[in-house]
């Protein structure tokens, strides 16, 4: 009777042990897929990492990049957004509708900002406030916001012409591009209020447990509705970075990346249930999302199967979240 005790107290420990090393690995699941990602193109054509490549796919991965650390609040909350989808259009044609209506370009860049954080402050106000299902929320504000997009614009890009933009998207200071500065600002940003401000810590605690961040005195349905708030600000900065990227403002709806900003941030080291985040894992799942894209272009192969690989991303990393903590 002990050995049988004792067989099972030691296979215990074994099954403990391994899923310890799977959680750790886990961790880092966004910088090692980036490193071998950035391997196996390399050895496939000698014309992924060259300067010129890199600097070009680091700034496509920008849009992403701050549309994720957006994703990051409402998923840290323990909440997700699924508007961003529309909203970094919504916001996009903001700038392109004032611009066109002769406004100065300030005006048009402060009313794509305050128009993704409106967009923010709704979802939180409707999920934090009135206790409303974050899922639903988000997907109806998803299709609301893509209709009201289109009759803005008549469902016609709208150019913006602007030398700012044109510099903000291609300019930098030496090798370093205006664009990779906005986003390291934006991460920096996000990882100071996270994890150094007293909010960020309330943040983590009612994404961890709602209940117990309720008893203990946190107010909740104010975090929550920041965290919106947040994911709809970034928004309207990533709207500002692809009109000026772009050069106009598209009113499709980006369902590549509202998946992809999801991912990212999964794969990143972040927990979908929430409570759990990580800022770097985010940059680096960006960055890795938009290196697939950039290397399958490189290599010929058809963009047909690049939702393919984007969902296939995706799995992995609801399969990497099974084994974090």
């Amino acid at each position: 009777m002990t050995a049988i005790v004792d067989t099972a107290s030691v296979d215990s420990r074994e099954r403990a042990g391994r899923t310890e090393i799977l959680s750790r690995i886990a961790e880092f699941a966004a910088p090692l897929a980036l490193v071998v990602l950035w391997v196996v193109f390399f050895i496939a054509t000698p014309h992924f990492l060259t300067l010129d490549n890199i600097s070009d796919l680091l700034v496509a991965s920008t849009i992403l990049t701050v549309l994720a650390l957006g994703q990051q609040f409402a998923i840290t909350a323990g909440g997700i957004d699924l508007s961003v989808g529309a909203n970094l259009p919504w916001a996009a044609a903001i700038l392109g509708y004032l611009t066109a209506q002769g406004y100065p370009l300030a005006i048009g860049i402060t009313g794509a900002i305050l128009g993704g954080l409106a967009v923010g402050v709704v979802n939180g106000v409707l999920v934090g406030r009135l206790g409303m299902t974050d899922f639903v929320v988000t997907l109806g504000m998803l299709s609301v916001l893509n209709g009201i997009t289109l009759l803005l614009t008549h469902g016609n890009t709208q150019a913006v012409s602007s030398q700012f933009l044109q510099r903000l998207a291609l300019d930098g200071i030496g090798p370093v591009r205006w664009f990779w500065l906005l986003a390291l600002l934006a991460a920096l940003a996000v990882a100071v209020i996270i994890f150094r401000t007293r909010i960020g810590t309330h943040l983590l605690a009612t994404g961890g447990r709602l209940e117990a961040a309720r008893d203990t005195g946190i107010p909740v349905n104010r975090i929550r509705l920041f965290a919106y708030a947040m994911s709809g600000l970034l928004c309207g900065i990533a709207g500002v970075m692809l009109v000026a990227r772009n050069g106009g403002a598209d009113p499709s709806l980006q369902t590549t990346y509202l998946l992809s900003s999801i991912a990212a941030v999964v794969l990143g080291g972040s927990s979908l249930s929430g409570g759990k985040a990580s800022v770097l894992g985010t940059v680096c799942g960006a960055v890795l999302f938009t290196s697939l894209i950039n290397g399958f272009t490189i290599l010929g192969i058809s963009q047909y199967y690049q939702p393919v690989a984007v969902g296939a991303v995706l799995l992995l990393a609801a399969g990497i979240a099974r084994f974090r903590k």
